[in-house]
């Protein structure tokens, strides 16, 4: 604190002075921006009637228990913030929900992969028939079963038969270490294993040692005479409170856990998504399967009559160069990943056409946003933040054109039928704009086992 010409000067953000006449107690405060004295003189003020309060009817409460948030912003904080309710197909299963897409447009193109596509007709027959092989292998509700290809239509295949049969897709990529993938074996314990040939190489002889692996390169599946019909979900005892799929953390903060997520929560996000992507046209999948933005840009294209672009295994930045120089419709991309993609297409000069990035997983800056917009101004560009836990994604912010407004972009608002909450460490909400733990509900809210 400094004096200067009988002045008063300080370099702290907030200075208070209270006057006190003897009958009554005057505030004057200044500060920095973004925070504006009246607000903070209104938080002082809820605060003392609170402890005047308090005074006659709890003396003993602690301070932190006081309450400095006027009424018209806890309610804003707490409730308006938070009316997020919309209607969705709750009861349904999400392999239900493709079904009947299936029956919408057979023949419509469901997959794309190196040049080749299936229809969803041919996908939905495909999927059936080893749907009703794991139905008799045992395969039941709430059952876990293991996943490990490369990229492909036949992962596609294996996901929606785990899906049918009533288990629980438990995703491992190839490109991982076998010490890692044998650890999220053990831990979830599944007894069988959709794999293709670089899935058991990467496993081993160890990992393979405890499962039943069910080739899905075969030449002649042992599937492939079973009916090709929908497999009956109530016959199954399936219902949208099991488990749809387990998918690990990466272990960041200790030991790797497995999230499970239930279908009811799977159909909440996807039905925002659907809504909010509108994905009915291409939908690129450069992601692994244990990163869950592949549930938005695998499944939400093919509940909605678009369909999938698989990028090839090893070739995520080449393949989506040459990708988004056609008519693209939505990709799911990390900030990094888009960082790297960007600089390749403005050295190549490529003209992008995507119609909307979602982007996730990661921080996103304004650096990485306006890169793109050199690109391509007119991209949509949102930024999707949310833990495993909660199902992909439980805010979004659609970043909008013209200069930055700081270093990075917000994570936005809840989407559909999602609560969110920033809380002090007493469980508190904080003001406006102050610093506190973000705390997320609602449908889609999993915990880790």
């Amino acid at each position: 604190m400094q004096w200067l010409e009988g002045e008063e000067r300080t370099n702290y953000p907030l200075t208070l002075s209270v006057d006190d006449s003897g009958h009554t107690l005057g505030l004057v405060a200044e500060a920095m921006q973004p925070i504006a004295p009246e607000r903070i003189c209104g938080y002082m003020q809820c605060a003392l009637e609170c402890l005047v309060e308090a005074l006659e009817r709890a003396p003993d409460m602690p301070v932190r228990e006081l309450d400095i948030l006027p009424t018209d912003e806890r309610s804003y904080l707490l409730e308006e913030l938070n009316r997020t309710q919309a209607a969705y197909p709750s009861p349904q299963c999400i392999h239900t929900l493709f079904e009947a897409q299936v029956r919408r447009a057979p023949d419509a193109v469901a997959v794309i992969h190196e040049g080749a596509s299936l229809s969803y007709g041919e996908l939905n027959a495909s999927a059936n028939r080893l749907a009703h092989h794991l139905i008799g292998l045992g395969v039941g509700p709430d059952q876990p079963v293991a996943i490990c290809l490369e990229r492909s239509p036949a992962m596609v295949v294996g996901l929606l038969a785990i899906l049918k049969a009533g288990g629980a897709y438990v995703p491992l990529d190839p490109a991982y270490p076998s010490q890692r993938l044998r650890q999220v074996l053990a831990d979830a314990a599944p007894r069988l294993l959709l794999a293709d040939a670089a899935g058991c190489a990467a496993l081993g002889p160890e990992g393979l040692a405890g499962v039943t692996v069910v080739e899905l390169d075969a030449q002649a599946p042992a599937w492939a005479a079973q009916p090709a019909t929908d497999p009956d979900p109530q016959a199954l005892g399936l219902h949208a409170h099991h488990l749809a799929y387990i998918i690990y953390t990466s272990g960041s903060t200790g030991m790797p856990k497995g999230v499970m997520i239930e279908h009811r929560g799977m159909v909440n996000y996807l039905t925002w998504a659907c809504e909010a992507y509108a994905p009915t046209a291409a939908s690129v999948v450069s992601s692994p399967l244990v990163f869950d933005a592949t549930v938005n840009s695998l499944f939400a294209p093919l509940l909605c009559g678009g369909h999938a672009l698989l990028v090839k295994a090893g070739d995520e930045v080449a393949g989506l160069r040459a990708t988004v120089g056609s008519s693209c419709g939505l990709v799911n991309i990390t900030p990094s990943h888009l960082e790297a993609l960007g600089q390749q297409v403005l050295a190549d000069s490529i003209a992008s056409q995507v119609g909307a990035f979602v982007i996730g997983g990661e921080a996103l800056s304004y650096p990485t946003v306006e890169l793109w917009r050199k690109i391509q101004p007119t991209a949509r560009m949102v930024n999707e933040y949310g833990p495993t836990e909660t199902v992909v994604g439980c805010a979004v912010y659609d970043v909008p054109s013209g200069p930055a407004v700081s270093p990075n972009v917000p994570i936005g608002r809840p989407i559909a039928n999602t609560r969110l909450y920033v809380l002090d460490e007493h469980g508190a909400p904080v003001p406006f704009g102050a610093v506190g733990e973000l705390y997320i509900g609602g449908a889609g809210l999993h915990a880790a086992t």
